[in-house]
């Protein structure tokens, strides 16, 4: 696991595009895989936090690093009336959540398509909600995008990021560094046939800044009453900040 231990170390341009031939090989397991690897939780995390979400001015919402798009299909179901913009910059991960709106989501109000979150195509005040869940961990200049997701909403609107951080309680951490270093990259390697891609997933969940350190780098956007809420025993969080 050394090699993807390294990460830290690369410059950004060659973490972004580890990153990006990280997802792209493993768009067609990846819910599959996010679901048994989080023992189910990934989905409870999700609802909780887009039931967190308020509409009142442009009733839209930017998905940004949407993977297959289970954020964006999931607010698109609970809020007909917005529309959602969900982007991400590997192709392959794309092109499976139009596959699944093909199936599932005709109906819904979702745009699928690429983007970069450190360089959002969209103008100021676009957006009622911003969020991004499991993505922020892979972005190398995380400040850039969080400014980049403050500049999007309207004022008062939200920023939410849904991430896995790595634990405070230092009795717990050990053993839940040892899944994530040991565990999962195992059980990953079962299913999907590369390991790597999840020990580095692992290791960004490791070396993701504190709560403390990620709270002010969201109040640094320009973001106010900023706040985070522990799930499942604080191995997820939810940060929120308001424009």
């Amino acid at each position: 696991m050394s090699d993807v231990r390294k990460h830290c170390c690369y410059t950004q341009d060659t973490q972004k595009e580890l990153v990006k031939g990280i997802f792209s090989t493993i768009s067609v397991k990846y819910d599959f895989l996010n679901h048994l690897l989080s023992f189910g939780q990934d989905i409870s995390w999700r609802k909780r936090t887009i039931s967190s979400m308020r509409f009142f001015s442009t009733m839209r919402c930017i998905d940004i690093a949407t993977g297959t798009g289970d954020v964006a299909f999931e607010v698109a179901n609970k809020y007909p009336s917005v529309s959602v913009d969900a982007i991400d910059f590997a192709m392959p991960m794309i092109n499976e959540a139009k596959n699944k709106y093909k199936k599932h989501g005709n109906n819904l109000n979702i745009n699928f398509q690429y983007g970069d979150a450190t360089k959002l195509n969209f103008p100021d005040d676009s957006f009622d909600v911003a969020i991004i869940s499991f993505g922020i961990r892979n972005i190398p200049n995380k400040q850039k995008a969080l400014n980049e997701m403050a500049r999007v909403i309207v004022p008062g609107g939200q920023a939410i990021v849904l991430e896995m951080v790595s634990h405070q309680n230092k009795v717990f951490k050990t053993l839940y560094q040892w899944y994530l270093c040991y565990g999962l990259p195992f059980i990953a390697n079962i299913f999907s046939q590369n390991r790597k891609a999840y020990e580095y997933l692992s290791n960004s969940i490791v070396h993701f800044p504190s709560i403390k350190e990620f709270q002010s780098m969201l109040q640094k956007s320009g973001l106010k009453q900023v706040k985070s809420v522990g799930m499942t025993l604080g191995i997820t969080r939810m940060f929120v900040g308001i424009k």
